[in-house]
């Protein structure tokens, strides 16, 4: 289906879907977003500034304590290459636009690799692609130039087509907008040297999300730091300089 068939969709549906989503808000599960530390130090090895941006995702809503959610479990795995200082800036709600006011508050700060998980809010509030897009760039070049960011990692949006705590036809309309987003996050990351598009491709079931059928569960979330662990591991060491050729010195 078109983006013009699905507008039109969304116009036909627009008094059903209104309702729902008040419906949805009204009856939805409240869980609170991961108590514990929001920064810390993990490992040893050569150092890496790790900063995770975003939503209720992001702060671990679901998880229960931050080592459950992806932030904890994301430093505990680059903390077997790396000595980590890692740091979380994420609120329940949290849209682009959000973040970056608030990152644009924050004094300027080394941080080698950004992990941004940001869109759901964006979908939910009805933000238009582009403007999205827009903000999305922003964002980058506000953690390039500001913070000097070597690694800009944008997780992918989650398949809300799936998620059970929506009612269909709204479940259907927020997951067509949600893969929409994510295509258009995979090409802007595509046309920056300093950024990856991460998608949610790992196996992930929907009997392993939290009790409010809208945010990860431990499991997910451990499936999701693993995966983003692995690409920022591979990333890295491709960009490390290679050692000078062994020329028989000292023979």
């Amino acid at each position: 289906m078109t983006h013009a068939l699905d507008l039109a969709a969304r116009l036909v549906l627009l008094p059903v879907l209104l309702a729902q989503a008040v419906q949805v808000r009204r009856h939805a599960l409240t869980l609170p977003e991961a108590s514990g530390p929001r920064e810390g130090w993990l490992g040893d090895g050569p150092p890496l500034n790790l900063l995770i941006l975003g939503d209720s995702a992001a702060a671990g809503v679901g998880a229960g304590v931050q080592d459950a959610a992806l932030a904890g479990q994301l430093a505990a795995h680059l903390a077997a290459r790396y000595r980590v200082h890692w740091r979380l800036i994420a609120r329940t709600g949290a849209t682009t636009a959000e973040t970056l006011s608030r990152l644009g508050d924050e004094p300027p700060a080394r941080v080698d690799v950004a992990v941004s998980v940001l869109g759901v809010n964006d979908v939910t509030r009805l933000v238009p692609l582009e403007v999205w897009l827009a903000r999305q760039r922003r964002l980058a070049d506000l953690l390039a130039v500001k913070f000097g960011t070597r690694l800009i990692c944008l997780s992918g949006l989650p398949p809300m087509g799936h998620f059970p705590l929506l009612p269909q036809p709204l479940r259907w309309v927020l997951g067509r907008q949600a893969t929409r987003f994510d295509r258009h996050l995979g090409r802007l990351a595509a046309a920056r040297s300093d950024a990856l598009h991460l998608p949610l491709d790992f196996d992930m079931e929907v009997t392993q999300m939290a009790a409010d059928g809208y945010h990860p569960g431990p499991l997910i979330y451990a499936g999701w730091a693993s995966a983003i662990a692995a690409a920022i591991e591979a990333r890295l060491l491709s960009d490390a300089p290679s050692p000078p050729p062994d020329h028989g010195a000292g023979r």
